[in-house]
């Protein structure tokens, strides 16, 4: 039994109204303005598919008496599929088989199948150490620099290194002729 779509790409009738074809549709599909500018947008849209030979007619009778042009079309039919011989299933999941690993590699034992898909990672087995242990190892002491001292030498106690000498104390301005005044 071959199956029709109905397809419509914003064609009127000769001779019809846009707006009078506009506001048909819009009754048939009982379509707001917005599906309305959808469907007068001028793209190829497939009103109805796997209809019979006998209901794609009506669908088109009826859409043009409202003023559209539509076609009909037969659907592709899809194409027989063919057998494929699949391989057989492995013995048991890879999640399942014993593999050596190397030392100090993690080993993890799958509690259910979600944590199976971790099992064929790489990671290094991280011990967790006990609390209140130092983790990180002991700084190692800051070493002196190495510096020349050779061309230095110090002064003995109380010798002139050079300094600005302060100026003697001046005696204190004469300030007799002053008075203090009460309000």
């Amino acid at each position: 039994m071959n199956l029709y779509e109905i397809v419509f790409s914003a064609e009127l009738v000769a001779g019809a109204q846009p707006e009078k074809v506009r506001a048909n549709l819009g009754k048939l599909f009982n379509a707001d303005a917005e599906r309305l500018d959808l469907l007068f947008s001028g793209r190829r849209l497939v009103l109805k598919n796997n209809l019979d030979a006998a209901t794609a007619e009506k669908y088109r009778a009826t859409l043009e008496r409202a003023g559209a042009l539509v076609r009909v079309l037969e659907m592709n039919t899809p194409l027989p599929m063919e057998e494929v011989e699949l391989a057989p299933p492995p013995d048991a999941p890879n999640w399942l088989r014993k593999t050596p690993a190397s030392p100090g590699r993690l080993q993890i034992k799958p509690r259910d199948a979600y944590m199976a898909a971790f099992v064929d990672v790489d990671a290094p087995d991280y011990s967790v150490a006990e609390a209140g242990v130092e983790l990180l190892p002991d700084k190692p002491q800051p070493v002196a620099p190495l510096l020349d001292l050779s061309r230095l030498s110090l002064a003995p106690v109380g010798s002139d290194m050079g300094q600005v000498e302060k100026p003697e104390s001046q005696e204190a301005p004469d300030t007799s002729h002053l008075k203090i005044i009460p309000e």
